[in-house]
């Protein structure tokens, strides 16, 4: 294992020597067909991909500088977010199995395991999202074979004991997968902690620049790797060699881009705990945050994404609140260099044991802009959902 840092290692691994004069960034090698110069030779991996689909140049050192940076054995990329939730979730289940997550699981996971697992014979059980470690271990049944986790969770940040889940379960002979999109791999090491399989859509952070579609999935349990393997092979899942090569060039810059953010984002969330119109700050960095002492305990990081429950209010307002700013973007994404917020609360109505909120539910994705220009700018939105609220 390398002493340096992931800081370091993410950039080492491109400059290191002894491979003879080349590009700093692997070149794009677009192509469906492999030529081989002998016919015996036509099925040797030895002499790189036999298929466009097995993935070129940027796709393996995307895979590798994955595979390193989440201390597993092996590394998979896959086309979206999404697509890093359901191959372990099919390479892993069976008709009659049974899987445990929380109900503030994010919601296309969800809609995936309520609609194609159930038609598969995969049951779930969604419990509360308030539901701590001790009672998701005492919830492992005979049939359960997997646990999907998120931490912090999905709209509501509730925040789980990863390592108890893991090694309780591991006892069982149960399978611990988590969606570790909000510690990018960097600020939150799963498998560390026991997890068997760690994803996340690299669509966000490791991307970071919203124009990318990609999902990773990181293991190092030999027969949980030959599953996703053989899952990603027969559903013919794989990545362009553009995007792979733009995920690789993102993940270069990720520590850099995850710590500033994380800065601004904590800035930003203090300035809104103390604001007349805010109940609560959904942000486990934030002290005094629920779930703070586990993120103290398990993160060496934040990201920049949290939930803000307004004190009251309509739809009309929190509509009114987001229509006033203009440096936050209004878009269903996060973990690029700009600011985002959307209006949260109607996803509630998604979910089995729906929290209860103070008022409306809007989520801040903060960026790589001025935190004192993106606080001016939420005065702008305060401005307009207190009008709101006084509106006939």
């Amino acid at each position: 294992m390398s002493p340096h840092s992931d800081r370091t290692r993410l950039i080492s691994s491109a400059t290191r020597r002894g491979q003879g004069r080349r590009p700093v960034n692997p070149p794009i090698e677009r192509a469906s067909t492999m030529l081989s110069d002998r016919a015996e030779t036509m099925r040797d991996d030895a002499d790189g991909p036999t298929y466009g689909l097995d993935g070129g140049s940027a796709a393996r050192q995307l895979r590798a500088a994955l595979a390193d940076l989440e201390g597993a054995a092996d590394a998979f990329i896959v086309p979206s977010g999404l697509a890093a939730v359901t191959v372990p979730l099919l390479a892993l289940t069976r008709p009659g199995d049974e899987v445990i997550t929380s109900d503030a699981i994010y919601g296309p996971s969800r809609r995936f395991l309520a609609r194609y697992q159930a038609a598969r014979g995969v049951t779930t059980r969604f419990l509360p999202a308030d539901t701590d470690a001790a009672g998701l271990i005492a919830a492992l049944g005979d049939r359960t074979r997997l646990v999907l986790m998120e931490s912090p969770a999905s709209l509501t940040f509730e925040m789980i004991d990863v390592a108890a889940v893991a090694s309780a379960c591991r006892n069982r002979g149960v399978l611990t997968v988590i969606d570790n999109t909000w510690g990018a791999g960097l600020a939150f090491k799963p498998l560390a902690y026991g997890v068997d399989v760690s994803i996340q859509a690299l669509t966000k952070y490791v991307s970071g620049h919203s124009d990318v579609l990609m999902g990773g999935i990181a293991a190092s349990v030999p027969a949980c790797l030959r599953a996703v393997a053989d899952t990603i092979e027969d559903l013919g899942w794989h990545v362009s060699p553009d995007d792979a090569w733009l995920a690789l060039r993102g993940l270069r810059t990720l520590p850099l881009r995850y710590g500033e953010q994380g800065r601004s984002g904590l800035i930003v969330a203090e300035w809104l705990q103390a604001r007349p119109e805010v109940a609560r700050v959904l942000y486990p960095p934030l002290p005094g945050a629920v779930g703070h002492d586990l993120w103290t305990r398990d993160f060496t990081g934040a990201a920049s994404l949290m939930g803000v429950v307004l004190k009251g209010g309509h739809t009309a307002a929190a509509c009114a609140f987001l229509d006033a700013l203009s440096l936050f973007g209004m878009g269903y994404s996060w973990g690029g260099f700009e600011s985002l917020i959307t209006h949260e609360t109607h996803q509630m109505a998604y979910r089995d044991h729906p929290p209860i909120l103070e008022g409306e539910l809007i989520r801040l994705h903060i960026g790589l802009e001025d935190p004192a220009d993106l606080i001016a700018d939420l005065e702008h939105g305060f401005a307009a959902f207190r009008a709101a609220l006084t509106l006939p």
